[in-house]
């Protein structure tokens, strides 16, 4: 029955009074779930000030005006290239399984239909720049700041909605939400919650490729090289901390709404209590990576390293964001384990051969987002798949550990590779026609100096200024200075 008819018996069989307080329920109901989506959105967007932070602590002093700058203008130019074309090729309906046709310039919006409010929208744009901010980290004290500009509006505007409709939208090809029979990849779909794939592994993928073509910073590699360090301690570790709060948007928000029950009404049980386990599976892998890390690296520099252990958290995270929903805690301890393994071994590879990316951002959010697709097809509780995604008549595929057959870990095999190549063959031509004319790296000369000196305004930080040396004061009276 409606809320209605159960109701109007309690009031007498007054379908008026019944209506109308049916009705303030649904609105009660939407402005709780609006301003649930709204506060995530918000947290999802603090982690800009993170990125920021963590970039200019990374780079040396003499860029960090420079990858400040790319940070504000990743948002800046994705509001508007989200707004434009983004939100429309990932999110507008109706459409077919591999693009949005609708709600250009957020024509239409808000849509009772789609059931889309301009709150979505926010949220999804503060997704969109994230994966750009992961680019920017790759190809960071060389790249030209127009290099940055173009770049960033195509990602945001064209690639990242393209493939975010394809796991996110109810029309996507390979959303989990579509019903037996009708989802086009081993009747299963790919279950990436908050973005492994879509969010950390496209800006990783778009990262590894803006630093190939590039090449390496001048003096990073070859005899007697050093890596470059970090200019500021102080600044990686407040970017790491504002991300992992931010983080709390980004996973427990992706269900966008909260007022949701699991079972019968008035139970204890429901959406609220899968955002407060989706909490604790992303603050325990991220844990758990860090702490991996940090014994991983002493065991084999026998130092305790700080830039390290930050990385090696982020790489959790991004690790978890796909499956956060839908694992035990325990299994989110086992994804951060393996993420820090994972983290170290690209980063081994990239010296091995000579790959200079000044974040780790293609292995950490690359690497570890792949690796995080895989976990969740492995790990992910049928339990717990059936109430984000909802229940299908038989057995919905699940993670293989927990006894759900191969079908998920087969479609997220494709995914991956899937992801790769679409960011492989939108990003890669485009950085290779930024470098054909000569739009992509700075001259030798200016990365030398440092980008802020030659590109900006001048340096972060400003030196020596000269102050004023008046006469002392004794008394009352004014002792000249000797004249030297």
């Amino acid at each position: 029955m409606s809320c209605s008819g159960d109701l109007a018996p309690l009031l007498g069989n007054s379908t008026d009074a019944a209506d109308y307080i049916c009705n303030k329920f649904t609105d009660s109901n939407y402005a709780i779930n609006n301003t649930y989506l709204l506060f995530s959105a918000y947290l999802v967007f603090i982690m800009q000030c993170g990125f920021a932070m963590l970039c200019a602590g990374a780079v040396r002093k003499k860029n960090a005006v420079n990858i400040m700058l790319t940070n504000v203008m990743d948002a800046a130019a994705g509001a508007i290239s989200y707004y434009l074309f983004g939100f429309a090729f990932a999110f507008g309906q109706p459409s077919n399984g591999y693009i949005g046709k609708h709600f250009f310039a957020l024509k239409d919006i808000p849509s009772s239909s789609a059931g889309f409010d301009y709150s979505n929208f926010l949220f999804q744009w503060a997704f969109a720049i994230a994966a750009a901010g992961i680019t920017s980290g790759s190809i960071a004290e060389r790249t030209r700041f127009t290099a940055y500009l173009i770049y960033s509006f195509f990602l945001t505007g064209f690639v990242y909605p393209v493939l975010s409709h394809w796991y996110w939208s109810p029309n996507g090809w390979a959303n989990p939400a579509r019903g037996p029979g009708d989802a086009l990849l081993f009747d299963s779909g790919v279950i990436d919650f908050a973005g492994s794939g879509v969010v950390h592994m496209v800006g990783g993928i778009a990262g590894f490729w803006g630093a190939f073509i590039e090449g390496p910073r001048i003096g990073r590699f070859g005899p007697g090289a050093d890596k470059p360090r970090g200019h500021n301690t102080a600044l990686l570790v407040l970017g790491t901390f504002v991300l992992w709060f931010g983080w709390y948007g980004f996973n427990p928000g992706s269900f966008l709404i909260i007022n949701k029950t699991y079972g019968a009404s008035g139970s204890f049980y429901g959406q609220w209590s899968a955002i407060g386990r989706t909490a604790v599976t992303t603050t325990l892998a991220g844990s758990a990576a860090g702490l991996t890390t940090l014994v991983a690296k002493k065991y084999l520099t026998n130092q305790w390293g700080l830039a390290d252990v930050c990385n090696g958290v982020l790489g959790g995270f991004a690790a978890i964001t796909g499956g956060c929903s839908v694992v035990e805690p325990w299994a989110a301890i086992i994804c951060g384990v393996i993420s820090a393994f994972v983290l170290i071994g690209l980063n081994m590879l990239s010296e091995k051969f000579e790959f200079d990316d000044p974040l780790e951002a293609a292995q950490l959010h690359g690497g570890c987002g792949a690796w995080g697709m895989l976990f969740t097809s492995l790990f992910a509780k049928k339990q717990f798949v059936n109430e984000v995604f909802g229940e299908r008549p038989g057995s919905r595929p699940h993670g293989l550990f927990m006894g759900g057959g191969g079908k998920l870990l087969g479609a997220h095999i494709v995914a991956i590779l899937v992801n790769i190549g679409w960011v492989t063959i939108t990003m890669a031509p485009l950085f290779l026609v930024l470098q054909y004319f000569d739009l992509l790296r700075v001259p030798a000369e200016h990365e030398i100096d440092g980008m802020d000196e030659t590109h900006h305004d001048g340096p972060a930080y400003h030196e020596g200024i000269e102050v004023r040396q008046s006469a002392p004061y004794v008394g009352s009276a004014v002792v000249p200075q000797p004249q030297v």
